[in-house]
């Protein structure tokens, strides 16, 4: 509570999922405002948090004092006075692989962080953290769709997509407290955050994926095609391998059937774009 009494005009929201504990309670008595999501879930969280509050300036930060609260004010000025979208608590970039004692989370957040700034060209250098600031214009065009712990993902990658600014913020890490127990599983949740990658890459670069897609087709064909089919026929004048020619054009039709789809679907995604463009002037207008 004490790190934002330089920001005026401010509350601290505290939002109970469930927790077994008395999270509801401390919160209440230390003067939070505390509110409850019965849909289990970090996604859950988020969007009812985006829904019920108005604000210039969001704070995203864990309840499980991982993160330094001293670093609201400065990330907080890059959201109301130097108009970033949103801004990224980056532990990896200090002391995360010293303090946390989870090799295999170390070893996620690289692979995530690694997978999105090659698929997708940026520079977010902590991909999973979940001490952030986001702007108000944000917080009402980003659609959670996301019900767990790939939230964190998805909201990097809407901002990337739809090339909102975004300010990177080195923070100190500490491990959590004793007797915390992270509801994060290394394997299935980092499971579903490489399959989210995947798939927002489908839809946000289609062009790019089915692309890909329709060259490996086209090689696969090719490559089969030449040593059973074209060979054969030089030398004896004959089809030898009629079932395998059949395949072979099959496989090129589905080829080119990729890159159609995907010039087709990078134009929807075009359209998109230009739409949300016009959503974040609607609400500025608004604002204003």
């Amino acid at each position: 509570m004490d790190a934002i009494k330089d920001i005026p005009n401010s509350n601290v929201y505290v939002y109970d999922n469930n927790s077994s504990d008395d999270t509801f309670k401390i919160a209440q008595n230390a003067g939070a405002i505390v509110k409850h999501e019965y849909k289990q879930g970090k996604g859950n969280v988020i969007r009812r948090m985006f829904r019920d509050i108005d604000a210039e300036c969001y704070i995203m930060i864990d309840g499980d004092d991982t993160y330094p609260a001293e670093e609201i004010p400065a990330m907080a000025e890059y959201v109301l006075n130097q108009n970033y979208d949103m801004v990224v608590g980056d532990r990896l970039s200090s002391s995360y692989f010293e303090e946390n004692k989870r090799l295999f989370h170390g070893i996620g957040n690289t692979v995530v962080r690694g997978s999105i700034n090659l698929l997708f060209k940026n520079n977010i250098r902590d991909i999973m953290t979940g001490y952030r600031a986001f702007s108000h214009q944000f917080v009402k065009t980003y659609p959670v769709i996301p019900k767990g712990f790939e939230i964190e993902t998805d909201m990097s990658i809407f901002a990337v997509v739809n090339n909102l600014s975004i300010k990177n913020h080195v923070i100190e890490y500490r491990d959590r407290p004793v007797g915390s127990e992270s509801k994060l599983n290394t394997y299935s949740d980092g499971f579903k955050v490489l399959r989210l990658i995947m798939t927002l890459y489908r839809n946000f670069k289609p062009l790019h994926f089915y692309g890909w897609l329709s060259l490996v087709l086209l090689i696969i064909s090719i490559g089969v095609f030449i040593p059973k089919v074209w060979l054969p026929y030089n030398s004896t004048g004959q089809v030898a391998n009629m079932p395998t020619l059949i395949v072979c054009a099959f496989v090129i039709l589905a080829s080119l059937v990729s890159f159609y789809a995907g010039l087709i679907l990078d134009s929807l995604q075009r359209k998109e774009r230009r739409e949300f463009e016009f959503r974040l002037h609607q609400i500025k207008r608004w604002n204003d």
